[in-house]
């Protein structure tokens, strides 16, 4: 998976500006493939030298928008891709180490630091139940495209859910371990 596939998945939802795409995919794919708005338009640079993205409306003076488009090698680029098989990719959290180091140095309490993370992990999961609720209501009778969108949705809910379970219950075990003589 790279950024390019996120951005021409993007592009081919709706073409629109550089900033108009930083926005969005801060509320879609962001979610599950972040980026910098920095990166973001580095990368649309790049689609636009090697054929997989245009520019319309190129801009006469700084500041104007250019709107991107998805060319043909780009959508030709994004069926290769999809079609192709990936590998799960393993967990990279940096509280996984910080627990880790705990246990090595058996002197720092993380408790704190599992409970921050437990309520940003709830805060997530409320904003992904507050999308599905307003754009997958339940009475609508759904498109197959709308199936594999809230599909993505439902891994982020059921991804939330799981780590929830986990900070629940390595705070329980951490409890009751306090409490061993």
């Amino acid at each position: 998976m790279s950024l390019t596939h996120a951005i021409l998945t993007s592009l081919l939802e709706r073409p629109c500006t550089g900033a108009e795409l930083a926005r969005r995919f801060d509320k879609s794919l962001g979610y599950f493939w972040q980026a910098t708005h920095q990166q973001i338009y580095r990368e649309l640079g790049a689609m636009e030298r090697d054929g997989l993205v245009a520019a319309r409306g190129l801009p006469s003076t700084r500041g104007q928008q250019r709107h991107f488009e998805v060319l043909e090698a780009g959508t030709a680029e994004l069926l290769d891709w999809c079609g192709g098989q990936g590998e799960p990719r393993p967990i990279r959290d940096e509280l996984m180490v910080r627990i880790r180091a705990s246990a090595v140095l058996g002197t720092v309490d993380v408790t704190r630091e599992l409970r921050r993370h437990q309520g940003l992990h709830e805060e997530t999961l409320q904003r992904y139940q507050l999308i599905d609720a307003k754009d997958f209501p339940p009475a609508v009778n759904r498109s197959a495209a709308d199936e594999l969108q809230r599909a993505v949705l439902q891994a982020g809910i059921a991804f939330e859910r799981s780590w929830l379970a986990w900070c629940a219950q390595t705070l329980h075990d951490l409890s009751h371990a306090a409490q061993q003589p």
